[in-house]
């Protein structure tokens, strides 16, 4: 069983509204949704649990590389399909990435502040992708 070792993430956002545009339609591929929606700040997870949040105010992060886990290399291509659909800029197409690992299979993009934010699918060529249930939970 692999251990997830960070249990939340949040960044500071330029613009909250392009921001949660961005990662609302880049990240429902991947299965995480909208949890908590305030003016300062929009939080996404699973089963209603804050894994990933933007906030504005103060200086916006940069320099930011945030890896999302799918569960299949079709997520990590509908994830780069929607986040290019919403104005993000390529900074890596859908692929094998051996380099990192074997059957690494990734994509990655920039958000509205030039953060790169990445869906990866462990494994594709062998048994395909984490497990079937919550991405993260790999057994």
């Amino acid at each position: 069983m692999r251990r997830v070792t960070i249990d939340h993430i949040d960044i500071r956002v330029r613009d909250l509204g392009a921001s949660r545009t961005f990662y609302e339609a880049a990240l429902k591929p991947l299965g995480l949704s909208i949890v908590t929606d305030r003016a300062d700040e929009v939080d996404f997870g699973f089963d209603s649990l804050d894994d990933f949040g933007i906030h504005s105010g103060g200086v916006p992060s940069t320099g930011v590389h945030v890896a999302f886990l799918a569960r299949s290399a079709q997520e990590v291509d509908e994830f780069y399909r929607a986040a290019l659909a919403v104005g993000a800029s390529s900074d890596a197409p859908p692929g094998l990435h051996p380099e990192y690992s074997p059957g690494y299979y990734a994509a990655f993009v920039l958000d509205p502040d030039g953060n790169v934010v990445e869906a990866v699918c462990m494994g594709v060529g062998h048994a395909e992708g984490a497990d079937a249930g919550r991405p993260g939970l790999v057994t």
